[in-house]
């Protein structure tokens, strides 16, 4: 079953950072908001679920970043004969610090509106036995401390549909 979980973090990954991911979605939004484009930095993309608190003690964290990782998965044997027929839960988590609270939760939200985008933008075969149906929940934590000053994140969870 870690096998099916790393697939789809490679996978995600591969959508998030590819050529329709987040640097065009954060581009159009940023323009629709009436944002300069250059004045939204490109989002750092990595394959791992560590606390912003650890991560800033050991590797020195950038931001902003998005943590994709695999939350949970469930082998239902939903099909007969298959070693693998079930659902994962995939989290795309968005980080975004600065030195002043003010706009740091606006800044988080064109970030998860850039991640949502790209999921809608990808719904259906992911190959390798993946499905995406579409859906997710976004989920936003409170600011507090770290990073740059401040800090506040958001998770987008949603299921991915596996057959193997």
């Amino acid at each position: 079953m870690a096998q099916v979980a790393s697939i789809g973090v490679r996978k995600l990954i591969d959508i998030l950072s590819g050529p329709e991911g987040l640097q065009p979605a954060l581009a159009g939004l940023a323009n629709d908001m009436g944002v300069e484009p250059s004045a939204v930095a490109a989002a750092i993309v990595a394959g791992q679920n560590v606390a912003a608190e650890v991560l800033e003690k050991s590797a020195g964290a950038g931001y902003p970043s998005m943590q994709v990782y695999c939350e949970r998965v469930v082998n239902s044997l939903r099909e007969k004969f298959r070693t693998f027929s079930g659902k994962a839960r995939m989290v795309v988590e968005a980080r975004v610090s600065q030195d002043r609270i003010e706009g740091i939760e606006a800044k988080l939200q064109l970030y998860v509106d850039a991640a949502t985008q790209v999921l809608d933008g990808n719904r259906g075969d992911w190959g390798q036995g993946m499905f995406y149906t579409g859906g997710y929940e976004v989920s936003y934590s409170p600011v507090r401390h770290g990073g740059r000053n401040f800090l506040q994140t958001a998770k987008v969870v949603f299921e991915i549909d596996i057959s193997k």
